[in-house]
């Protein structure tokens, strides 16, 4: 995939959104491993692997802007989010790492930690315990209220790296 976006663009992208997520609740205890894995392939491995392919090339040139997709639940934890939220915590680290070693270099890091957003993702989520129900669809934030955000950004003056957004609806 880098070889072909590489090639396509003339070298490493200027702006780089990891935005793939996969979100499954589950117990702990009742949890398949292969459902831990697969969370954590997509939410932590799969932003590693495009900050590893793009970080240096984009550190080389002088300019870039990696934005990473983390949730509410980088910072907080709900029942059944054993999967989810240890991947969302670890993206977090893994941007504020990523912002200091990148620091200086012409090259900025953003966190965009949203509140839940009305998409497919919660197609087909149901919690097994009494006190968590799935939040009301439409009191979510929408997908375009994610990429306002993403836009906010990235449009900054290259003087000013924003470091991390939190979001909720109002």
């Amino acid at each position: 995939m880098a070889e072909r976006v590489e090639t396509e663009l003339g070298g490493a992208p200027d702006i780089v959104v990891n935005n793939a997520g996969v979100f499954q609740v589950a117990a702990i205890t009742e949890m398949p491993m292969r459902l831990f894995s697969d969370v954590l392939d997509t939410n932590l491995f799969g932003p590693f692997l495009i900050i590893h392919a793009f970080a240096a090339k984009m550190k080389q040139r002088g300019s870039g802007h990696f934005v990473s997709l983390g949730s509410i639940a980088d910072r907080g934890i709900f029942p059944e989010n054993g999967a989810y939220a240890p991947a969302k915590y670890a993206l977090r680290a893994m941007h504020e790492v990523l912002r200091i070693e990148l620091r200086g270099s012409g090259v900025r890091a953003t966190l965009v930690s949203p509140g839940p957003v009305n998409t497919d993702m919660w197609d087909g989520i149901t919690f097994s315990g009494p006190e968590r129900i799935v939040p009301d669809r439409g009191a979510m934030l929408t997908p375009g209220d994610v990429a306002s955000a993403v836009l906010y950004a990235v449009t900054q003056p290259a003087t000013v790296n924003v470091d991390e957004l939190r979001l909720s609806h109002s």
